[in-house]
């Protein structure tokens, strides 16, 4: 059926494109198709908010817009990356004959398509049928993602590569995504190993590298990583991957390059931007990390893209110097974010919290602030207390021990808790930097964690060896008893690595596979390795959005309580 034939008349447009008559020809050529409501704006800007509080059938953007602001691919790779398109919705980049190569990367990325200048009303209604067309092949996929079912969307997924179906290498994305969310990290390398060999492209490249960092060869994931930047030197998720491989291994230095690389090719990526001053902030680096935070905050204040961290961090820096003011504007700007507590969680009220007593500390209300400290501390092993709000913790609890160190406050209650949350998060030697180097402003602490968080490192290292000296049993048991013990979630990680590799060696491997999966339903979030700046709720670099959240109904959003200011 072609598209003049069907009733279009419940669907929802948006049309985002700077020239007034370029827009108009669109638009017009949109309500001839029989499209019940189209919309445009002129800014990327204004369509980020609208595309964020409504669902969109069809979005249709131009790729060049004023010099000096992001472009429709950097518009797009923001909207990926933060899992702001629904799978439902088709999105068109509208481009020049002179920049198709480029938009047609951008159009592979989005997996809808891309529309040439000048073109006809009836390029458009092929375009859009196509697009129409592959979501419906693919719709059994889509309802099982929906409902969660992610073993049976991967299966429909590798049927339907296997069989060289229709879209059959649009599927072959979607499942080895949907295996890498699994944990099936050796599924998810041969599915884009197979890809590469029937079509070289950058994503499978880049999926293989993802799947190795998946199975702990992350040294190995570095080497793919640099060969394919090597071919695709403007590939910014390459660099993105690049960058969380290196800090994987400790090699910070390297990290910070490849982040720089990445918010070269996309300067105006809010996430790549933060993902840079959180690096530098974490390396101590602070003068710097100040810079790019405070502009990561204009840009992104208001956005879903936006991670309130970056605010905990620019209060951190301001505590440091002793700036009330600044360490008041960033309290102000993170009660805002309360008022969004749907978006955001409840994890902001603690972040508001802290810097609350970072307030009390300069106000020399030591004895409040301790007794924040001390509330917090009881969420420790709680499943949604994370690495970063673990990290912020610790800085409280340095910066008051710092400060009180002439006075006598009793604070020996704090270190069996930096002995837990050490414990819990620490999953390598860059992470046991990483909180320990939060607490530099307290060196009696930064030692006391570096040495608590040997342990866990100590007990993967051991258990490994078990695996090797071929005692696989052995070695999950002592992974999941450690892994129960301390919350770690590396642990339960490599017993699951433990238990793919061993399966016909291991007698209860079905038990233990349940056991492994209803412990990481619970413990083994994102939360557990530190975000670097990426939204909550980020697509990973190099993959695809895999949401089962509920799409939103196409209802007009109400504008924030107090306009701008208060969506900051």
């Amino acid at each position: 059926m072609a598209l003049e034939d069907e009733d279009l008349s419940d669907l929802l447009a948006l049309v985002i494109d700077s020239n007034p008559g370029s827009r108009a020809i669109l638009v017009n050529q949109l309500r001839e198709f029989g499209v019940g409501t189209v919309e445009q704006t002129m800014r990327t800007a204004e369509a980020r908010r609208m595309l964020e509080n409504r669902k969109f059938d069809i979005v249709l953007c131009e790729q060049h817009f004023q010099p000096g602001t992001p472009s429709g691919q950097d518009f797009l790779d923001e909207l990926r990356r933060n899992q702001i398109l629904p799978f439902s919705t088709i999105f068109i980049m509208v481009t020049s004959e002179a920049s198709y190569t480029k938009v047609a990367e951008a159009a592979e990325s989005a997996l809808d398509g891309y529309l040439i200048k000048p073109h006809t009303a009836a390029r458009l209604a092929d375009r859009l049928e196509q697009a129409r067309q592959r979501k419906a092949a693919l719709n059994g996929i889509f309802s099982a993602i929906s409902t969660e079912n992610y073993e049976k969307a991967a299966e429909l997924c590798l049927a339907r590569f296997q069989a060289k179906e229709p879209y059959w290498l649009y599927a072959a994305r979607i499942g080895a995504e949907l295996l890498i969310r699994l944990q099936r990290y050796d599924e998810a390398q041969r599915m884009y190993e197979a890809v590469i060999e029937a079509k070289t492209l950058p994503w499978a490249k880049l999926g293989v590298a993802r799947a190795q960092i998946g199975m702990n060869e992350t040294q190995r994931a570095v080497g793919t990583l640099e060969a394919l930047i090597g071919e695709e030197p403007q590939y910014a998720d390459a660099y993105d991957v690049l960058g969380r491989a290196q800090f994987e291994l400790g090699n910070h230095e390297q990290a910070l390059a490849a982040y720089k690389l990445a918010c070269a090719v996309t300067p105006y990526s809010i996430t790549r931007l933060q993902s840079l001053g959180h690096l530098y902030y974490y390396r101590g680096e602070y003068e710097e990390a100040q810079k790019i935070l405070s502009q990561s905050a204009r840009q992104g204040l208001g956005s879903k893209m936006f991670d309130p961290q970056t605010l905990m961090l620019l209060g951190f820096i301001a505590m440091q110097s002793d700036d009330r003011r600044a360490l008041q504007r960033c309290r102000e700007d993170l009660a805002k974010l309360t008022l969004r507590e749907d978006e955001y969680g409840a994890r902001v009220r603690s972040m508001e919290g802290i810097l609350g007593a970072l307030r009390d500390i300069l106000d020399k209300e030591f004895g409040r602030a301790a007794n924040y400290a001390r509330d917090l501390a009881k969420q420790v092993r709680e499943p949604d207390f994370d690495i970063e709000l673990a990290a912020d913790l610790i800085v409280l609890m340095s910066n008051l021990a710092s400060r009180t160190l002439s006075l006598g406050l009793d604070l020996d209650d704090f270190l069996p808790v930096l002995d837990t949350l050490a414990e819990r998060f620490v999953s390598g030697r860059s992470m046991n930097e990483l909180l320990s180097g939060a607490a530099r402003t307290h060196l009696p602490y930064a030692e006391r964690l570096r040495f608590a968080g040997e342990r866990p490192i100590k007990l993967i290292e051991s258990a490994v060896k078990l695996g090797m000296n071929g005692d696989p049993s052995g070695a999950l048991r002592q992974l999941m008893e450690s892994g129960r013990a301390t919350l770690n979630a590396r642990l339960v990680s490599t017993a699951l690595l433990v238990l793919h590799k061993y399966d016909q060696q291991i007698p209860d491997a079905t038990a233990q596979l349940e056991a492994i999966n209803e412990w990481r339903a619970k413990y083994g979030g994102p939360g557990q390795r530190p975000a670097l700046g990426a939204a909550e709720n980020a697509r990973p670099p190099g993959g695809i959005t895999i949401n089962a959240t509920p799409e939103k109904k196409n209802t007009p959003a109400a504008a924030p309580a107090g306009g701008k200011a208060a969506a900051a």
